[in-house]
């Protein structure tokens, strides 16, 4: 476990991460450092402004209750400390995103004083390379008020499970048809500015069409967090209830500008989701049967 004394800036986290991710290559198998990061005291008090700002853009009601996806703005710098570390094997630079599960456990209110930490685990092979799952937990008076796990992909690296793991590890998804949509979201060009202003996250394939064309996307891109906080919000603070799992699966990014139809709906109306009652969301292209997430939003 090592000490910071404050949650760090993601804007010199990410040059770090760029120039160190030109030293970790594919070749040999990788293995994660056996470290976590902890923050003892994060003042919310100071986050008003900050929250406000979140609500207005996600479209979560105004409130003193930190949603999920506002608490992934908190705690992913952190998580981002670890990956920039010099002994963290897989770079920075073109991991690609895969899943998240959130868990929130009681509510977090503004105001009070909350424990972060985060590390790496479970690094393991995947058909394409190799993923590992970043765990970031929020506590408060020292119970556990939040647990959210985010799964990256590094491209051509080969995990330590690596034989035999990668046919299993990520199967071929099944065919899929579009729902009927319940929302239509209309996406500007500055959306992943805009996203970026309120969670730090600047990466330019987010908010640069020539930053985005250096990584092979035609124009920018928007963040998958961003869709997927968007979804929580319009499933609504009185649906999820206080305590509630979050998940979302990536799978094509939104191209900026661009329409995304949205279907949310009971797990009763959706015949293949698990039986233990919530939310199924999904969104694809508009018109196409191009899909972009999936999720879940399960009250507990």
């Amino acid at each position: 476990m090592e000490e910071l004394e404050r949650l760090p800036r993601l804007g010199g986290l990410f040059v770090r991460g760029a120039v160190g991710s030109a030293t970790k290559r594919p070749g040999g198998t990788v293995r994660l450092p056996e470290v976590a990061y902890r923050v003892a005291a994060v003042d919310t008090t100071g986050e008003a402004a900050h929250l406000a700002a979140y609500q207005e853009l996600l479209g979560e009601p105004s409130s003193d209750v930190l949603p999920a996806g506002f608490l992934h703005v908190l705690v992913f710098p952190l998580a981002t400390a670890v990956m920039v570390r010099p002994d963290f094997p897989l770079p920075l630079l073109g991991m690609v995103h895969l899943r998240n599960v959130a868990r929130v456990l009681r509510p977090v209110r503004l105001g009070e004083r909350l424990e972060v930490r985060a590390w790496a685990q479970d690094l393991r092979g995947h058909r394409r390379g190799a993923q590992v799952d970043l765990v970031a937990e929020v506590s408060v008076g020292g119970e556990l008020a939040y647990r959210g796990v985010s799964t990256y992909l590094a491209k051509g690296f080969r995990a330590p499970d690596a034989s035999g793991a990668s046919a299993g590890g990520d199967p071929e998804r099944p065919a899929w048809q579009p729902p009927m949509p319940t929302a239509r979201w209309r996406l500007g060009g500055g959306t992943g500015r805009a996203y970026g202003a309120v969670s730090g996250d600047q990466n330019p394939i987010h908010t640069s069409a020539l930053g985005a064309k250096a990584f092979g996307f035609p124009r920018a891109i928007a963040h998958g967090m961003y869709t997927a906080a968007r979804a929580l919000a319009e499933v609504g603070p009185a649906r999820r209830g206080d305590a509630y799992e979050w998940t979302v699966e990536f799978f094509r990014p939104v191209l900026l500008p661009g329409t995304v139809d949205v279907a949310i709906r009971p797990v009763a109306d959706v015949a293949d989701a698990p039986a233990d009652g919530g939310f199924v969301y999904d969104g694809w292209r508009s018109g196409k049967d191009t899909r972009h997430f999936t999720g879940t939003v399960t009250p507990l």
